[in-house]
């Protein structure tokens, strides 16, 4: 579905190294793009390393990256042929629209959060079997190996690692009263080996069974049984019948670039292109990074469009998305009439528009480019840090709490201060709407950028700025990830931001304008990828252990 902006306009990116040639991997974790990276040198092509990244992440980055979840995939060949692959969760069977209210019909704090009723069916396995399958080039073997030979030997944690274990051992053990490699007597530190043993043999059933590895026999026996422990819903009938989905990708144009994005259920690219169709008449490079004007028309975009979200976006496969009127370019511009320059418009006041035709900050995102110029961008996630904290006894893996993406009860917010109505309501065997924002980016029918971040609800904004950070402010790709980034999400009516964000004068001249201005920590933890004339650029977040890796 392609969507026509404004005229062209290329912001010229300064070429500022270091570039690479053959191929570029940039993950949440050093170890997992190491695996990318051999992967390339191997001969594999992006689809090979994305797959392998995929397993590696599940190993040394259990606060997301997983087996037991799920994720959204963009792909692009380096002749321009463009697909998606829908991997995300699915209700079980047993779910039901009211399952965590309780008898007045209030949401019940938590419920869908932690333990085992939290869980939605995981598709990551899945996922990656299918895109081996359409466009691997190496043996599945190859790619799962490195997963095997992390979890049984052991990498060294980081620092950040260690302090995220060390806060969360009470939950984790409260979870895991039979015991988790995650857990230990002694206090973790920087540099200790985690060693994942009955990780280590799920990955092995995964390597020679392929989808049977999981879905089936042993590893589908542990998650069952886990779930007769804590009363979950997933069941073998679950397991058996779980289906990624390729899905068409969304994508428009914006002063000349076309982007190239994630459908339903993910939330992200209809949001995302209807944020760049909002700002695309303004002189944004003009009035400058972060100043005044350019944050007030941002967030006013941003208000209109997370209230659309709210309304109208859910899976496709139970529900009718209006794509082609939430994504009309006149539909975007009759939304941002109704903002005044002289003060901020009240959230209260701003309904989702009438059309005529939670995700987690723990979410992980990796891109990828090979040799050839094909392209990866994968978001991946078990929603909030160690989603429900439940790991599979003897199969060494964490489930997802997506459920708690569903609206738990219209109106109602969910974790991360999001409403959703009845296109979000739960019912069995539907996939969760997501935020994920996974997006490639081409310039005269060319790659030019591969980006996306973890971060809930905050990850179409973080997305859509360190675009803007390039198309219009002409940062190179380290700056662009790097910059400090705001947020705003119609409810509540508040305007995220990170420190420093905002020099003196502007941060008075909004609060003047009637914006109340939020700080709080990090806001997503982009990883992108950019091609110069010199080579592709990576830009790894320094917000947490990102790394670039490239030859």
């Amino acid at each position: 579905m392609a969507i026509s902006c404004q005229t062209s306009l290329y912001a010229q990116s300064p070429d500022k190294g270091p570039y690479y040639k053959n191929g570029v991997v940039v993950s949440a974790h050093p170890e997992a793009s190491k695996v990318g990276l051999q992967i390339l040198k191997k001969g594999g092509n992006a689809m090979d390393a994305a797959v392998a990244v995929q397993f590696a992440l599940a190993v040394v980055y259990p606060n997301a990256g997983n087996i037991g979840g799920g994720g959204f995939l963009v792909y692009r060949d380096s002749k321009g042929n463009i697909n998606a692959l829908d991997y995300r969760e699915k209700a079980p069977l047993a779910a039901h629209k009211d399952m965590y209210l309780d008898a007045s019909g209030n949401p019940i704090k938590d419920k869908s959060l932690y333990g085992h009723l939290a869980p939605g069916v995981p598709g990551t396995v899945d996922g990656m079997v299918k895109a081996h399958a359409k466009y691997g080039k190496l043996s599945w073997k190859e790619l799962v190996q490195p997963s095997v030979d992390l979890a049984k030997s052991g990498f060294p944690i980081t620092e950040q690692q260690a302090g995220e274990l060390n806060e969360l051992k009470v939950s984790l053990k409260q979870y895991n009263p039979l015991g988790t490699a995650l857990v230990k007597d002694a206090i973790w530190k920087r540099g200790d080996l985690l060693i994942q043993t009955e990780l280590a043999h799920t990955f092995e059933q995964i390597r020679d069974k392929g989808r049977a590895g999981f879905y089936e026999g042993e590893v589908a026996e542990h998650i069952v049984a886990e779930m007769k422990r804590g009363n979950g819903l997933i069941t073998k009938k679950d397991l058996a019948a779980y289906k990624s989905a390729w899905r068409e990708p969304i994508t428009g144009m914006y002063k000349g670039y076309k982007i190239i994005t994630m459908p339903p259920p993910s939330s992200g690219g209809i949001a995302l292109m209807q944020l760049f169709n909002s700002v695309a008449p303004y002189p944004v490079s003009k009035w400058g990074h972060n100043q005044d004007s350019t944050v007030r028309l941002i967030v006013e975009a941003e208000r209109r469009v997370y209230a659309d979200r709210s309304e109208y976006l859910g899976d496709p496969d139970f529900y009718t998305v209006p794509k082609k009127a939430l994504l009309d370019y006149g539909y975007q511009q009759q939304r941002m009439k109704t903002f005044s320059w002289n003060y901020a418009t009240a959230s209260s006041a701003v309904k989702p528009g009438k059309l005529t035709g939670k995700e987690s900050e723990e979410t992980t995102h990796y891109s990828i480019v090979d040799k050839e110029g094909n392209s990866v961008s994968v978001t991946t996630t078990i929603n909030l840090a160690y989603g429900s904290k439940v790991v599979v006894k003897g199969a060494g893996f964490l489930l997802n709490n997506e459920m708690d993406d569903f609206s738990v009860k219209p109106g109602s917010p969910n974790a991360f201060g999001v409403t959703g109505g009845a296109a979000n309501a739960i019912a069995p065997g539907k996939r969760m709407l997501s935020s994920m924002t996974p997006t490639i980016i081409e310039k005269d029918k060319e790659l030019y950028m591969v980006v996306g971040t973890p971060g809930g609800s905050t990850i179409i904004t973080s997305v859509f700025q360190t675009i803007l950070n390039v198309l219009e402010f002409g940062q190179d790709m380290q700056q662009a990830v790097s910059s400090k980034r705001f947020h705003h999400q119609w409810l509540p009516d508040e305007v995220f931001m990170e420190k420093q964000v905002f020099d003196t004068v502007t941060e008075t001249k909004l609060k003047e304008k009637g914006y109340k201005l939020t700080p709080r920590g990090g806001i997503g933890r982009v990883d992108a990828i950019l091609k110069t004339k010199k080579g592709y650029q990576g830009g790894a977040d320094p917000r947490g252990d990102d790394t670039v890796a490239g030859y």
